[in-house]
């Protein structure tokens, strides 16, 4: 199987699957609630699937499906009827389903006669469990065939697995029912007017079990671990109300799919970060985990801390062709139980990421804005300085003052960066681009790197290594504005190919220099002129190719399709350099295609212009939720507002840009590092309550790093003269 690889497409989940999430577990289930053999559908907990068939049956008929509900994004509810058998159209038996999904599945049946008579009930499922690990489900390559052996009990179905020297297991509770290999069954009679109802529950057994239960309220009347879990959640991050009910919808989805992709680190059960995305990617990503609690900043700073806390504690630290480690680098990815054998090289961790090393740098430097200890941000500079060290020792092999990549096995990832698909990377007429490659977002990823360690150096008043850094941060940028531009396109190349060509495609990651400051400000407005013109903007977003570009296809995956956090990270550069108006625009777009989704950005949609379809298109096999489009509302919202803080400096920044569809903005509970403030916004208008003693709130833009390290260059420089 192809592993770690991503090049290989995921199989339809179906017409109408639901997905819940909650941290590293999910459901895929048919908008009947039955989870069907044969489907990439079913109840993973760790990465593996305890439950592969769950077929609800009454009287030998399936339910016809009339509503299915997300209460919350572990918690559905299933609304069928039974077909009749004498043919008429409407049923008097109503069947609901309500799920929830956490160390396993819950699930309450409840039967419902609408009849003026009794009406006798044969309730049936099926149930089965394969055991397939998420890769195999993802790529319906089933490799391993476990010998099961199935143990009814009094209320309960034990399944026990073994393949090879592995052992797994799952325990089906159904209080009540009568048990055989493969199936519960119940018989019962529901009166005129009354209902039936039972409660069954699926978790791992043996070393996989939850000890202390997984589920505390059997009659789902109290609330659950995850509800307790959730309330937390939502007493620690900001309160939102908008006029604009659409847009405050959206914002809470997002709040709340944030909360539901956290997930531990085992080792350290304090930390929290966030999963990737449902449903193949519920685990640590690098790259995801860094971008998203970066845009998740001004809503819980904590998750970025502990991103950087369990990253570094993985971090590389030999070299391995395999998994592709090497000292100094952060990880792609990380699976928490992925069975011997079947993750690349057998291990739990790959690294064939060229984006993560430089993100963890600059995130650091984000986070010490933020409120965090010195001491604790401290503890993590060294962590930094093995990365800035792995960008010169092995990201930038050929000393040519970029960073490249090329993967170091035939199973690793053959792109490397975020658009990681084999055909991710072309030129203009659609020939693939060959490694190693030096992609231009990573290039300002890596500027980014040695200008937040420059001003972390600076503060702690060690000028010789502020000084280098900066001189290296100013000597990549002139040979990124030399080496990549294009002057007769008006657009930077997205990559430097093995021949060190420019390749000439227009894609979307150029809008990523602009967010970190790369881009020369005589070059800024050709970058946005071409960001914005009808090739590249749909209507509903940016494209991550221009549709005069040889390989686009609006239904792809990199090639000319919608992502909303690429979208995101193109906002906070427009605002960085002052494109206001054509930020908004992007903004409207995203937030206007959120209501075609229930306020749910999908990790991307189709890239159909707006005038050609009139609602956005979803791509088939997109994850939803997904981390980085979870918070890609939040990044936008906070962009245009222009809300920031470094309180270190004894500051928060805020100067509105609200497009005037927004409405008013009344924000309670934002966190500062010292204390919760009230914000409230209306256009350019805002007033900040409930600031501690030293914060200030200023007007303006918050000092960027390149600023900042310039101001304490010049500093250093006017002590040495005097």
């Amino acid at each position: 199987m192809a592993g770690w690889n991503a090049e290989t497409a995921a199989g339809p989940l179906g017409n109408g699957a639901v997905t819940l999430v909650e941290g590293t577990s999910f459901c895929i289930s048919s908008s009947n609630g039955d989870i069907l053999p044969g489907c990439p559908q079913g109840v993973f907990v760790q990465d593996t699937r305890i439950l592969s068939n769950w077929g609800l049956t009454i009287n030998g008929q399936s339910l016809e499906p009339l509503s299915a509900e997300t209460k919350e994004p572990y918690r559905a509810l299933f609304i069928g009827r039974v077909p009749r058998s004498d043919g008429y159209a409407d049923s008097p038996l109503i069947v609901e389903r309500l799920r929830e999904v956490g160390a396993g599945l819950l699930e309450r049946i409840t039967i419902r006669n609408y009849s003026v008579t009794p009406v006798e009930c044969l309730i049936r499922l099926s149930v089965e469990a394969d055991f397939a690990d998420v890769f195999e489900v993802k790529e319906a390559k089933i490799e391993r065939r476990w010998d099961e052996s199935p143990r009814p009990n009094d209320g309960s179905l034990t399944i026990e697995a073994v393949w090879e020297e592995i052992s797994k297991g799952v325990v089906v509770t159904a209080i009540g029912a009568q048990v055989e290999p493969g199936a519960l069954t119940y018989r019962t009679v529901v009166g005129p007017a009354s209902d039936w109802k039972a409660v069954l529950s699926v978790v791992p057994s043996g070393d996989r079990a939850d000890h202390e239960g997984p589920f505390m309220h059997p009659d789902l009347r109290e609330p659950s671990p995850s509800d307790v879990r959730r309330r937390g959640w939502v007493a620690k991050i900001p309160v939102l109300h908008m006029s604009n009910r659409s847009i405050e919808r959206t914002l809470q989805r997002s709040y709340d799919d944030l909360g539901a992709l956290q997930i531990v680190d085992p080792d350290h059960p304090e930390r929290v970060v966030v999963a990737a995305g449902a449903p193949w990617f519920m685990t640590l990503f690098g790259r995801d985990s860094l971008l998203t609690s970066l845009m998740a900043l001004p809503v819980d700073p904590s998750l970025a801390l502990g991103t950087l806390q369990t990253l570094a504690d993985r971090q590389g630290r030999v070299v391995d062709p395999v998994t592709e480690e090497e000292p100094g680098k952060i990880l792609h990815e990380v699976r928490l139980d992925v069975s011997s054998g079947l993750a690349l090289g057998g291990k739990s961790a790959y690294y064939g990421s060229v984006d993560a090393t430089p993100l963890f740098v600059m995130m650091l430097g984000a986070v010490s804005r933020w409120g965090f200890s010195p001491e604790t941000t401290a503890a993590l500079l060294p962590n930094a300085d093995r990365a800035l060290a792995w960008i010169r020792d092995y990201g930038d092999k050929d000393g040519d003052g970029f960073v490249e990549y090329a993967r170091l096995n035939d199973q690793g990832l053959f792109n490397q960066g975020w658009k990681d698909s084999w055909d991710g990377i072309n030129f203009a007429d659609g020939t693939l681009a060959e490694p190693p490659m030096a992609l231009c977002e990573v290039q300002a990823y890596v500027y980014g790197a040695y200008v937040s360690r420059a001003w972390m150096a600076y503060d702690a008043g060690d000028d010789s290594l502020g000084a280098e850094l900066v001189d290296r941060a100013e000597h990549l940028k002139k040979q990124f504005n030399e080496q990549f531009w294009l002057p007769d396109r008006g657009y930077y190349a997205i990559a430097l190919d093995r021949d060190k060509r420019p390749v000439d495609a227009c894609a979307s990651n150029m809008g990523h220099c602009l967010w970190f400051g790369i881009v020369d400000d005589d070059k800024a407005p050709l970058v946005v002129e071409r960001l914005m013109s009808p090739e590249m903007f749909s209507g509903w977003g940016i494209r991550t190719l221009a549709s005069d570009m040889g390989a686009y296809n609006p239904a792809s995956y990199h090639n000319g399709s919608v992502w909303p956090h690429d979208n995101a990270i193109i906002v906070m550069g427009l605002v960085r350099y002052g494109f206001v108006e054509e930020a908004q625009r992007i903004a409207n777009a995203l937030l206007e295609a959120a209501e075609y989704s229930s306020g749910r950005l999908p990790e991307l949609f189709c890239g159909f212009d707006r005038g050609q379809v009139a609602q956005p298109v979803p791509y088939p096999t997109a994850c939803s939720p997904q981390a980085w489009a979870a918070t890609a509302p939040i990044a936008l919202v906070t962009s245009l507002m222009r809300y920031d803080a470094h309180v270190s400096r004894g500051g928060l920044w805020l100067d509105p840009a609200l497009p005037e569809s927004f409405g008013q903005l009344h924000i309670t509970n934002a966190p500062t590092g010292r204390g919760p403030i009230t914000i409230d916004v209306l256009g350019a208008d805002c007033s900040v309550s409930g600031l501690a003693e030293g914060l200030k709130l200023h007007r303006g833009h918050r000092p960027w790093m390149t600023e900042l390290v310039d101001q304490a260059r010049q500093n250093t420089k006017r002590m040495s003269e005097g």
